[in-house]
């Protein structure tokens, strides 16, 4: 028996046991040709050094998910065989790959159809010439996934050689880790479709046109309720033109209207049809503040790295990306930061269709040179092509933390000109978004001051957190590793303005348990919202992955114990902000043994004022609100808040809550209609020194 024969039986043996597919929805519901396509997920044959064993794409292979679950495998080739449909006879085939971790190259019956480099990035390959519409045909996938991933763009995978932020890396991932499929299009077709409405009365559509004949080719967008464009396509194939909106109905998070506009390309059998979705949104910087269509907003974020126990990288299904956004609404987030990874489209999707802002960034290497910054930028193009068209997209992030550069911006002038150069490519792609090239600290050309600042003490938190609101300084203390403390600046050039560029926090949280956790989330959020400056925050993190303990919830997205604080409280439109600094989880302050000045301001988001009194009344200790509770204990004055300014202080005399060892004093704000628009509380009790008998001395 021939070898290629003998693969061809264990093939057709494994694909005869694969009953479900796994992730058997369409991978782009935003560019939507699902009316001809053909999913390739399941069960292939995977080749490796010690012998092919079978494999379920697609999850990487160091996944238990994939049936592999092997760590370091470095090269391996995936092969199945694939029956074009009968029925796309005279279309052109595309096979398209979300992405392949990290070089791969494309064999269909021995022929090479094409190869890439990039571990993030989506690629599709026109096979038309080489498969037989309604014949079998043998398809591999060989890939080269280095171990040693400290100059290619990689993220927070692990390497061997490790990184130096090996710490806070994770179970790398290997080989096919996104959709891959087949689909039929048109003779002449729609590669490329861009759709921006920042005008918010219409959409401007261009794109690139490839196959048969694409100068010259006709080109029609069209929206379902009438409205049409017809374009000509130029002797390159670009065609461009602009789609104006009858009753345009903007995008936003309180209203996520999304616009299907469909791009046919010639007629009759042989035409393309695709159906682009787009939203009419505009984000803009103007000075320190932010604005979605031309109203003022705050940032409320959460950092999510998107990793799941059994499937790494790769969402287990649909509605765990659909879970992971919900979890991040109901906690009263308006915008997630995806850390490092280029989700896959379907994510976006659900985000632009539930009203959820995206903060997005490529995975980055961990080393510098000319190379591995090579490397970095040549994402950025694909990133923009795959995803510009999402209207939840406001950001778009580059390197973090000076990873890939060494960490050494301010030392070295090849690196701040590579961070700098990052950001004017990606301008240079997109000019409708804010861009951050160097998340975290050491700026040196960028449309967003954002800041990383971890730190477990209140008092400190408080005071440095002031001093860069109020630019008194703009440095603070980052712990790299357990013995390796540094001062990290803002700005990584005396020449970046220090006012007149929104600053905003984009990672932060403190504490060891998830009691800590939540205490550290309502106290820190807190402070960052009594500075008006700030034009918002990014919490660490949605979930807990791997041995960081971090998340909202764990990594099987279950609830943790937050000693009764609801985060939506902590994170909502109006708050209260205590003139408080705590001591402790549990015990935030003694137990007053007399009456208690308390100072409390409203930090109000919304469009208008807001009226109303601040009221508090003491309950057991860990009671949350809605549980009954004793009469009200205190009554501040009225007060009025304006949009985007902390009110004035108002003070509560709460009287001390009687002969308790703990307790915990609800405090909320009631407008003038008798509605709670904002809840907080203060936990009083036993400020026990810590137990230190036996230390070393």
């Amino acid at each position: 028996m021939s070898e290629r024969h003998h693969h061809m039986t264990e093939l057709a043996a494994a694909t005869a046991v694969t009953v479900d597919l796994p992730r058997p929805e369409y991978p782009r519901p935003d560019r939507d040709r699902s009316a001809r396509w053909l999913s390739l997920h399941g069960t292939w044959s995977l080749d490796t050094p010690g012998g092919a064993v079978p494999i379920t794409v697609p999850f990487a292979w160091e996944t238990a998910a994939s049936g592999v679950e092997r760590t370091w495998l470095e090269r391996a080739t995936y092969r199945r065989t694939v029956a074009v449909p009968a029925a796309w006879a005279g279309a052109r085939v595309v096979l398209c790959f979300g992405a392949v971790h990290h070089r791969a190259r494309v064999l269909v019956d021995d022929v090479e159809v094409g190869t890439h480099v990039g571990g993030h990035d989506s690629f599709e390959l026109d096979v038309t010439d080489v498969v037989h519409p309604g014949e079998e045909s043998t398809l591999e996938v060989e890939v080269d996934a280095p171990a040693d991933k400290r100059s290619i763009p990689h993220g927070k995978q692990r390497s061997i050689p490790r990184d130096d932020y090996d710490g806070v890396s994770f179970r790398p991932t290997s080989g096919i880790w996104q959709p891959v499929w087949l689909e039929a299009r048109g003779r002449t077709y729609a590669a490329q479709v861009r759709l921006r409405g920042e005008s918010l009365a219409g959409f401007e559509v261009d794109g690139v046109l490839v196959g048969d004949a694409p100068a010259g080719a006709d080109v029609v967008a069209q929206l379902a309720t009438g409205e049409r464009v017809a374009l000509v396509a130029d002797a390159h194939g670009r065609f461009a033109g602009r789609l104006d909106v009858t009753d345009p109905r903007p995008w936003s998070p309180a209203d996520p209207y999304l616009y299907e506009v469909e791009v046919t390309v010639g007629e009759g059998r042989s035409a393309d049809r695709v159906v682009v979705t787009g939203g009419l949104r505009r984000i803009e910087t103007r000075g320190e503040q932010l604005f979605l269509n031309g109203e003022r907003f705050y940032v409320r974020g959460v950092l999510d790295q998107g990793y799941w126990p059994v499937t790494g990288l790769t969402a287990p299904d649909d509605a765990a990306l659909v879970r992971d956004l919900e979890i991040a609404a109901r906690a009263g987030y308006n915008l997630v930061r995806k850390h490092l990874k280029l989700e896959e489209p379907r994510w976006l999707h659900h985000a632009d269709r539930l009203g959820m802002l995206v903060w997005a960034e490529p995975p980055g290497p961990s080393r510098f040179s000319d190379a591995a910054h090579a490397a970095f930028v040549a994402q950025l193009a694909p990133m923009v092509e795959r995803d510009g068209n999402h209207p939840s997209l406001v950001v778009w992030g580059l390197y973090n933390e000076e990873w890939g550069l060494d960490w050494d911006i301010p030392g070295s002038p090849e690196r701040a000109a590579a961070a700098a150069s990052a950001y004017d490519a990606l301008r240079a792609l997109d000019d409708t978004r804010p861009i951050v090239e160097n998340s975290g600290w050491a700026h040196v050309r960028t449309d967003l001051v954002d800041w990383h600042y971890y730190d477990e003490d209140p008092q400190a938190w408080a005071d440095n957190v002031a001093g860069l609101a109020d630019g008194s300084r703009d440095d603070f203390p980052v712990r790299l590793g357990p013995d390796f403390v540094v001062d990290k600046s803002l700005y990584g050039s005396s020449e970046f303005p220090r006012r007149g560029v929104p600053v905003l926090n984009s990672e932060y949280g403190a504490g060891f348990t998830s009691l800590e956790r939540a205490w550290s989330m309502r106290w820190q959020t807190q402070e960052l919202r009594r500075h008006d400056r700030f034009a918002g925050y990014v919490y660490t993190e949605l979930a807990d992955v791997e041995h960081e303990m971090a998340g909202l919830v764990d990594a099987d997205r279950r609830a943790k114990d937050g000693g009764g604080l609801d985060p939506a409280h902590v994170n909502a439109d109006t708050v209260l902000v205590l003139d408080v600094v705590p001591r402790h989880a549990g015990a935030d302050v003694p137990v007053p043994d007399g009456d208690w000045r308390l100072g409390a301001h409203v930090s109000h988001h919304g469009t208008a004022p807001v009226a109303g009194r601040v009221r508090a009344a003491w309950a057991p200790a860990g009671t949350r609100f809605g549980e009954p509770v004793a009469a009200v204990a205190a009554e501040s004055e009225a007060l009025k808040a304006e949009p985007f300014v902390l009110s004035p202080a108002v003070t509560l005399e709460v009287p001390a809550p009687g002969d308790v060892s703990a307790a915990r004093l609800l405090v909320w704000f009631e407008d003038e209609s008798g509605a709670t628009i904002a809840r907080t509380f203060v936990d009083a009790g036993p400020l026990e020194p810590p137990n230190r008998r036996g230390a070393r001395v």
